[in-house]
């Protein structure tokens, strides 16, 4: 198959489609997760506190995120059923991912002494790929 063949392939499957509307939906999360959580770790929380920031940031980005991903990331994928039932699978699924973050952000600042914004990318990274497959499986499936 020809360099030219694959791409398509790739670029036809609906899974893909899905990670990169995910992916651009979380990145505009991330952009308001961090307009949240850096002011706070410069005015109010000492950089060994930093973690205190994390469920701020994390309930202005996830009401965000339910709302990009329910209409665009995921929109067409599953049954389609909405309701509360979903949007708690969704808050669940996202608190499984700042359970996450917090933990890489805790062991960044409080136990490696790093600034509060050295682990954001590692945390966020990894909370991007966790929660996507769960979204996809458990919330959107």
């Amino acid at each position: 198959m020809t360099l030219a063949g694959r791409v398509e392939s790739v670029t036809s499957n609906p899974v893909f489609g899905q990670l990169i509307r995910f992916g651009i939906a979380g990145a505009v999360s991330t952009l308001i997760y961090s307009a949240v959580y850096l002011p706070l770790t410069i005015w109010v929380f000492s950089r060994h506190h930093a973690v205190y920031a994390v469920p701020f940031a994390f309930a202005v980005a996830v009401t965000a995120g339910y709302f990009l991903h329910s209409r665009w990331s995921f929109k067409g994928h599953g049954s389609g059923e909405g309701g509360p039932a979903k949007q708690a699978k969704f808050v669940m699924v996202q608190g499984s991912g700042v359970l996450l973050n917090a933990a890489i952000t805790w062991i960044g600042t409080a136990v490696l002494g790093f600034p509060a914004w050295v682990p954001l990318l590692p945390a966020v990274a990894c909370a991007t790929v966790f929660t996507f497959i769960l979204n996809r499986w458990l919330v959107f499936g």
